[in-house]
């Protein structure tokens, strides 16, 4: 195996480096394989640091586009583990921009835009302002990265490796497109519809949204973070899988305003019996309640009030739909 064709292979998913490798030999590749609807939980933790539990991150694998809901520290490893590189990434939506959600889109980006050598589309990058200035501050030419970056274009061993990995120079700068949304945005792509929803968290500081993706074979709402609100209840209406906050015991918030924020178990409960969920994942979860017999009176105090199944949501944990039905549930070691 030659030294261009090793770089390629090892910087590249199996996927994206055959794509493209036939793209070389024929002058166009193949489109991927259609996948079903299915989400991986990438991180289902806290700001909190956990081994167990990365921040908040989701991958939704629908048709021939792989989405990123939030990359908060720790999800682009996990997306690693999960079997996919930033290079399989199509589109990247995020709920608000507490770190959490948002830490790991530097690395996202910029491994997509190194290991793709100019080989794969821009990255299309959804969420509230200010993600817009927030992405020129990152990658621009005098933004945090912006010395790396040109430093990758312009020395002769970054250009060597470039071409090596099959790349033409002069090698192009990182540029996500970037789409600022708000409550009622409509996003469409090849086979699925994404609504953006109001979420109830940190306003007016953050401006924070949430998403549901509609397809032939199912629809996923993720609330972001969000307390109880009508809103939520709204765009979450007959959905087969909602994925919610589910931060700390009820009754043990500290004020009505941490509630309104952040919610907790039963106001969960309440949220999927009326919205009419099939299947509500919990995520978002303290170390405090991650634990023996709290997860499972948490999760008996849920189905008092609310029907549908209910998943204790883990890191890796991947639910792939069928018919408007959870089909399968895998699990992986993180």
């Amino acid at each position: 195996m030659e030294r261009r064709e090793f770089i390629s292979m090892t910087s590249l998913s199996t996927a994206a480096a055959a794509a493209l490798l036939a793209d070389e030999a024929q002058g166009q590749a193949p489109p991927p394989a259609p996948r079903p609807l299915s989400v991986t939980l990438l991180g289902t933790g806290t700001p909190s640091p956990s081994l167990a539990r990365q921040s908040s991150g989701y991958l939704v694998e629908v048709g021939r586009d792989l989405i990123v809901w939030d990359h908060g520290p720790g999800a682009h490893h996990r997306l690693l583990q999960s079997g996919h590189r930033s290079v399989d990434v199509t589109h990247a939506f995020f709920t608000h921009l507490h770190y959490d959600h948002c830490m790991d889109y530097g690395r996202l980006v910029l491994q997509r835009w190194d290991q793709g050598a100019d080989r794969v589309a821009d990255l299309k990058v959804y969420g509230p302002p200010p993600i817009a200035r927030m992405t020129e501050q990152l990658f621009g030419a005098d933004g945090i990265y912006g010395p790396d970056i040109r430093a990758r274009m312009e020395h002769k061993s970054s250009q060597d490796q470039f071409e090596a990995r099959g790349g033409t120079l002069p090698r192009r700068r990182p540029a996500p497109a970037v789409t600022e949304i708000h409550a009622g945005s409509v996003v469409k792509g090849e086979g699925w519809t994404l609504t953006v929803g109001h979420a109830q968290h940190v306003q007016p500081y953050l401006e924070c949204l949430a998403f549901r993706i509609d397809t032939p074979e199912g629809s996923i709402c993720y609330t972001g973070d969000s307390g109880p609100h009508d809103a939520i209840v709204e765009l979450a209406k007959g959905c087969d899988i909602l994925i919610h906050m589910n931060h700390y015991f009820s009754g043990t918030e500290p004020s009505p305003a941490y509630r309104a924020a952040c919610g907790n178990h039963r106001d969960n409960a309440v949220i999927a019996r009326r919205a009419g969920a099939k299947t509500l994942v919990l995520t978002h979860l303290l170390g405090q309640i991650d634990q023996p017999s709290v997860r499972e009176q948490i999760v008996h105090e849920i189905q008092t009030a609310y029907d549908g199944k209910v998943i204790w949501g883990e890191d890796l944990m991947k639910l792939t739909l069928a018919g408007s039905k959870v089909s399968t549930i895998e699990t992986r070691q993180g």
